[in-house]
């Protein structure tokens, strides 16, 4: 079965390449820092869910498009 961190984090990553933000604009779109951007998309943090939420919301997608 495929990590469920790892998932969110390539969907993330796909989502934000779409849009052509950054991960630093990402970050201050979510009030997130940069760092922990990075390490969520490369499926290293297991992401809170009040944090997805801010992500999806910066990425301006719902956050089952997460999964």
């Amino acid at each position: 079965m495929e990590d469920i961190c790892a998932r969110v984090g390539f969907n993330i990553r796909n989502i934000r390449e779409e849009k052509e933000i950054s991960q630093e604009k990402l970050a201050n779109l979510a009030d997130l820092h940069r760092a922990y951007i990075g390490q969520i998309e490369r499926g290293e943090k297991n992401i809170g869910i009040r944090n997805l939420e801010k992500i999806a919301k910066a990425l301006k997608v719902n956050i089952r498009d997460l999964f």
